[in-house]
């Protein structure tokens, strides 16, 4: 009998891909099941064995001669007893597992241990459970979450918003409902590690943009799709290109992205205009929406964004970028003194 591999009639056979393509998509799904089933079980493990750590510290004053030795020996005895995994550090952070996630919020399967590592390292309450819920949402991986945390992600989202949206931010993450759901101030293009200072053109900036294609969609957020760069767009006897379409998978519109180096002027903000009526005539399918203009600028005048986009179509924006990581301490003063004033006023008012 001949086997498939000595026979090419068997391996272009239809049915027989149809085989093939089955058989790895059962076991693709397979190893997915293990890896999560695997992940769920190390993590419960984990959280009881913070449990069992934290129980023996409370235990009364015949155990507090232990005091801070106790991870030590711990880590000693059981690298001794089972091997790797029980270094002190990852002790600490099993130990914290259990005191950040009491047993009516126990953590969530769908993010591996490393995961919980890296948001146990985050102090605020609000701030490590934006990144959880959105390290969920959008299926993060680690080092994602580590990019996403060193941008100050929750900080800037978070800044300008009241008491209310800050703490839905913190328990939901960014839900993307409508096209303002889509923006942070500012975006950060740190991963390009160009210096403040340096000189570069609009036209490299578009190509390091796309050069460093993965990071960028990563901070433009979820459902983007990229479409292409330098996009034709023909009115007229003119040809005129759009700096970089995308399409939005989640609100099923185009997103069309001028780059601007220095402020933005009304001939732009009018340029970007025409674009959106070209696309919503001539590029739109059976069932997209009406599509999304941003110029991302290094400087922005409020006061001449709002008159150029007086009574102009309300999918156009107009948001800032910058090449460098932000101030997160600045962005945390502002975030502490919104809910500072809510406090504030809510206790005012009971005193009424």
């Amino acid at each position: 009998m001949t086997t498939g591999k000595n026979n090419p009639e068997l391996t272009s056979d239809s049915h027989y891909q149809h085989l093939l393509g089955q058989i790895s998509e059962v076991y693709r799904t397979g190893q997915n099941r293990a890896y999560q089933a695997a992940n769920r079980y190390l993590t419960e493990t984990y959280w009881q064995i913070g449990h069992d750590i934290v129980e023996f510290e409370q235990g009364g004053k015949e155990r507090a001669e232990y005091g801070k030795a106790l991870l030590s020996n711990l880590s000693r005895d059981l690298t001794g007893r089972h091997g790797k995994g029980f270094s002190r550090s990852n002790l600490v952070y099993m130990r914290l597992l259990y005191l950040n996630y009491p047993i009516s919020q126990k953590p969530s399967d769908l993010l591996s241990w490393s995961h919980y590592v890296e948001l146990l390292r985050i102090e605020d309450p609000l701030e490590r459970g934006f990144y959880e819920q959105q390290a969920i949402r959008e299926k993060w991986s680690v080092p994602e979450l580590q990019r996403q945390k060193k941008s100050a992600l929750f900080l800037r989202l978070a800044a300008g918003k009241n008491k209310a949206e800050i703490l839905a931010l913190a328990s939901q993450g960014q839900i993307i409902s409508q096209p303002a759901d889509l923006f942070r101030e500012p975006y950060v293009f740190e991963f390009m590690t160009i210096p403040d200072h340096s000189s570069v053109t609009e036209q490299q900036l578009e190509t390091l943009l796309c050069d460093h294609l993965q990071p960028f969609l990563l901070e433009l957020g979820k459902g983007f799709t990229f479409v292409g760069r330098q996009y034709r767009v023909p009115v007229g006897n003119k040809l005129h290109r759009v700096d970089l379409v995308f399409y939005h998978r989640i609100l099923r519109c185009f997103v069309l992205i001028d780059l601007k180096l220095d402020v933005v002027q009304h001939y732009d903000i009018g340029q970007m205009n025409m674009y959106l009526g070209y696309f919503a005539a001539e590029e739109n399918a059976e069932g997209d929406n009406q599509p999304i203009g941003i110029i991302l600028s290094r400087e922005k005048d409020e006061l001449l964004v709002e008159y150029a986009t007086y009574e102009m179509n309300s999918q156009l924006f107009v948001q800032k970028y910058q090449l460098y990581l932000p101030d997160r301490e600045e962005l945390r003063r502002e975030i502490e003194n919104t809910l500072r004033i809510a406090e504030q006023l809510a206790e005012e008012k009971e005193a009424e």
